[in-house]
């Protein structure tokens, strides 16, 4: 937890993509295409924080590269079939 406190800078970027992420999403749920677009988007700049921030931490692998791009995918496929199927 203290690693947390310490890195709040590196983290804050990734709620407000979230965030502005979801806000959109819901702002917008008469717009499929636009919220499809939202979703990528938030998958992009998901993908883009773990590689700068593991960077940062001079942490930065294949493996984590893979991880970050395969949790984006996963996570955006997954809200993509759900709002194709919506």
């Amino acid at each position: 937890m203290k690693k947390i406190g310490r890195d709040i800078q590196h983290y804050t970027p990734l709620l407000a993509i979230l965030a502005v992420s979801l806000l959109g999403f819901v702002i917008f749920p008469y717009d499929r295409n636009f919220q499809s677009v939202i979703i990528i988007s938030a998958a992009a700049g998901y993908v883009s924080w773990g590689l700068v921030h593991h960077h940062i931490h001079q942490d930065l692998h294949l493996t984590v590269v893979l991880e970050y791009v395969g949790i984006g995918t996963v996570g955006m496929v997954l809200v993509l079939t759900l709002l194709a199927n919506a």
